[in-house]
């Protein structure tokens, strides 16, 4: 680490969810901009940021400090119940010293969501005491518990607690928090906090509780705890900061406001020495796939693919007639050699295994999308229903010696029956090794206009007029709506309070709004989860992943895409009515693909439903291509 004579260790990023406005990228520009030689990333309660953060510290020179600001639940994490007021949750923040630390971070913020979630994910100190080895304390803001009784003037109750947690991390690893935030209950803090670490001899630690980037952020930051809050900034009882120190203050200007208190300074030097994390982003684990025989998974996948291939010879007539089963034996083996080389094998059976279970268990399942269908031996163990040979679809596209990626098949079901497949997967592997994944919906130029509108208190009819001028185009930034749009420029030309809205939006956009379950995404891990990742409650009481999809895979673990497809729920339902009213029994997989009446139907463009043919867009391309095959279906 380069030499410094100070380093931020109280930092929360957009990932503290509508209460950190400081986005990953913009913080390593600044932190590279003031030569800050390491910062840290503490979020509330979670580590949803940490492989972003991770990431692109390395990149930016900087050594990443990886840490959070927990709950600490007063009494039991399990106990749930009102408290009077000011004794809920309290905050302290934990950094992590090595990689024992960082998994007992990973323990506790998992345990935080499963165990103790009341309003907000909490521990408990005997949590913390399971989970200190690696782990440095610091005694956080004015919500900490040690600061917030020195205010009651609990004096003796504020030194037990401080004593309390350095039993808990032990003699060199607790500090006592102090600030220059401009508050004055935080100077009276201060004045308790130094005298305190006088007489028990326990270090200071001078951070500043950051929450945006720069100091004329502030107002953007008020706004974004209105939106959180659903208060508008007229209310005089909203949550706020009531200061605007809360943001990245250089190492100057965090050296000038300590100057009474060098050493505090000069803690967070030695603290950022201390902590030394490194992050695996080069193994694969794949969940084990069990067989009852005694063979190696790759033997094992030959003999089923060669028994599949032997199968669909005898029972597709083209595949027969065609003669060239020269050509399909020769692709097999190709593709064998390149899987069982790169080690997947177990990830076909493992797929193959709960596609077939959705098949003998009446759920329907799609024929295959994407570049999984350009492989032969998903056909032959049925994960696909599509000949890769007979629509020359490239194996290369979906597993590529050259590049070690990790091969996805994004396999629909129908929607009524996913639940159903997940359930079978977390049977088979074990509750502890499944979860689902969350995603971060963001602000996006549309969203966020109408969310600070709604925070400013303008009348509602003004904000949807300006939110309606932005252009509908998918992902577009304010800036290029209103490069592209006379009419906003106008607007905020004219406008004062047009102008503070867009000023505002602009500040907040791409920040992340909520977090959600994400549409399709499961990992399936070779060990319990907990081990490798941070697990969270989804908003329907799903275990999910703290980690968003990409940051999953960086770490190595193997997710599987489960889509829910209603046009396969209405397909079965069709076949059903067709069967009990026609009493004719229909096979998907042997309908005729040449049918006349069909191709009518989508020379009109009359394919509401239809997957993938049902836009404006496809309609109007079906009626002046005039499809006659399903070669032409193909290439649209």
């Amino acid at each position: 680490m380069k030499h410094s004579e100070f380093v931020h260790l109280h930092v929360h990023t957009q990932y503290s969810l509508l209460d950190g406005a400081i986005r990953i990228g913009d913080l390593f520009r600044k932190a590279k901009e003031c030569a800050m030689p390491a910062i840290a990333i503490t979020d509330h309660g979670n580590l949803f940021g940490t492989v972003d953060f991770y990431q692109s510290a390395y990149k930016a020179g900087v050594k990443p400090i990886i840490g959070c600001e927990l709950y600490i639940a007063p009494k039991s994490r399990f106990e749930k119940g009102p408290y009077a007021a000011g004794e809920g949750a309290r905050h302290l923040v934990v950094l992590a010293k090595n990689n024992q630390g960082y998994q007992n971070i990973i323990k506790l913020t998992t345990c935080a969501y499963l165990e103790g979630l009341y309003y907000k994910p909490r521990v408990d100190k005997e949590l913390l005491a399971e989970c200190s080895e690696g782990l440095i304390g610091l005694s956080a803001c004015l919500h900490g518990e040690i600061a917030d009784l020195l205010l009651r003037g609990r004096r003796e109750e504020a030194a037990g607690a401080a004593r309390e947690y350095r039993r808990i991390f032990g003699e060199e690893n607790f500090y006592l928090e102090i600030m220059e935030n401009g508050i004055p209950e935080q100077k009276t803090a201060n004045e308790g906090l130094i005298e305190l670490a006088r007489e028990l001899s326990i270090p200071l630690v001078a951070t500043n509780d950051c929450h945006y980037l720069n100091r004329e952020d502030a107002e953007a930051h008020e706004v974004l705890l209105c939106i959180q809050t659903g208060k508008t900034i007229e209310d005089q009882d909203r949550m706020r900061l009531s200061t605007d120190h809360f943001y990245l203050k250089t190492p100057a200007e965090m050296i000038e406001s300590f100057s009474y208190c060098p050493e505090a300074v000069e803690n967070t030097v030695k603290i950022a020495e201390r902590c030394n994390v490194t992050l695996n982003f080069d193994s694969v684990y794949l969940p084990h796939y069990k067989l009852d025989q005694e063979i190696s998974l790759e033997d094992h996948l030959r003999e089923k693919a060669a028994m599949g291939l032997e199968g669909l010879f005898r029972s597709i007539p083209y595949l027969a007639e065609n003669g060239s089963r020269e050509k399909y034996d020769e692709r097999l083996k190709m593709e064998l050699e390149i899987i069982n080389k790169m080690g997947f094998a177990g990830y076909f059976l493992i797929v193959s295994d709960f596609v077939n279970y959705a098949k003998s268990n009446g759920i329907p399942v799609g024929p295959g999308r994407g570049s999984g269908a350009g492989s032969l031996v998903a056909y032959a163990i049925g994960i696909t229903a599509i000949d890769p040979i007979r629509y020359k679809l490239f194996f290369e596209r979906f597993l590529n010696p050259e590049r070690k990626s990790m091969p996805d098949f994004d396999i629909d079901f129908c929607i009524e029956g996913r639940d159903e497949i997940i359930k079978y997967v977390t049977r088979k592997y074990g509750n502890e090794k499944v979860a689902q994944i969350i995603t971060f919906g963001t602000m996006q130029a549309k969203g966020v206009i109408r969310d600070v509108g709604r925070a400013l208190n303008m009348p509602y009819g003004e904000v949807d007029r300006i939110a309606k001028l932005v252009p509908n185009i998918l992902n577009i930034s304010l800036d290029e709506a209103i490069r592209m749009e006379p009419r906003l420029q106008e607007e905020e030309r004219k406008n004062e309070k047009v102008k503070k809205l867009l000023a505002l939006s602009r500040s907040l956009e791409g920040l992340n709004r909520h977090s959600s379950t994400h549409a399709a995404g499961v990992v399936i891990s070779d060990v319990p989860l907990v081990e490798r990742v941070p697990l969270c409650k989804g908003p329907t009481e799903d275990v999910v992943t703290q980690f968003p999809m990409n940051d999953l895979q960086k770490v190595g673990l193997t997710k599987f895409d489960f889509l829910g497809l209603r046009t396969l729920t209405v397909i079965r339902d069709a076949l059903r009515f067709i069967r009990e009213n026609r009493g004719i029994d229909l096979d998907m997989n042997q309908l005729p693909l040449d049918d006349k009446l069909t191709y009518q139907l989508l020379i009109k463009g009359d394919t509401d439903g239809v997957f993938q043919l049902e836009s404006s867009g496809m309609k109007e391309i079906l009626i002046s291509m005039k499809p006659d095959c399903i070669e032409d279906v193909i290439a649209l």
